[in-house]
């Protein structure tokens, strides 16, 4: 039964939501938000929802860009290097991004007679940014389902488990890491020295999989 949508970016962890959940996916919704990797990420989400079948649009948040601040953004500083769990990846941070994407996932979704709202947020991500943690999915989900008539709810299954983990179910889905981005220095190749590339190279390798990804070191 196809009764859901999913937030999908074109990065490895919403590709492979989407292709462990493609029998229930109608809908599969990118948000182009001024950041620097927008331009290489969703082609990715375009080509696998065409594989796919799945329905698949790009929803403008420009106002984003203008307005908040954030190293991700375009036009704000410098993307830091390092690991993730480094202070400076905080800068990275766009502020309630997910709460802004999920509240308009959540109109389409009830808009379109769907039930529930995928979104790939998963462990590693809870050290720095606030809108992937358990407390805010549980908290939106609640939210959603009071201001809708359909009881519109969120499905958040990565959650608890880390990027080598969804990696792992990647590699068992045949998910071809190759077409999909993480960058956020938003060049023709990954930097491989941010926070996304490094634990790009951890999950791959730690998931046993041929990384075949570009990178500029």
């Amino acid at each position: 039964m196809k009764d859901s949508l999913i937030v999908v970016s074109g990065g490895m962890d919403s590709v492979t939501l989407l292709y462990e959940y493609a029998e229930r996916i109608a809908l599969a919704v990118s948000f182009d938000y001024g950041a620097n990797h927008n331009a290489q990420e969703i082609p990715f989400a375009r080509l696998h929802c065409a594989r796919l079948g799945i329905k698949h649009i790009v929803i403008p948040l420009a106002f984003m860009k203008e307005y908040f601040k954030s190293s991700l953004l375009s036009g704000g500083e410098a993307i830091p290097e390092g690991h993730y769990a480094d202070e400076n990846m905080k800068s990275t941070v766009v502020p309630f991004r997910n709460g802004i994407m999920l509240s308009i996932a959540c109109g389409i979704a009830e808009s379109n007679g769907l039930k529930q709202v995928l979104i790939a947020n998963h462990g590693g991500d809870h050290a720095i940014y606030p809108d992937c943690r358990s407390e805010f999915i549980h908290a939106m989900d609640s939210a959603m389902r009071a201001g809708t008539y359909e009881n519109i709810g969120i499905s958040a299954p990565y959650t608890h488990i880390s990027k080598s983990d969804i990696a792992a179910r990647g590699k068992k889905l045949q998910v071809n890491y190759a077409e999909t981005w993480s960058c956020y220095k938003g060049g023709t190749r990954h930097c491989g020295k941010c926070g996304t590339c490094i634990e790009r190279k951890e999950a791959l390798r730690e998931a046993g999989i041929d990384d075949t990804t570009e990178y500029e070191c």
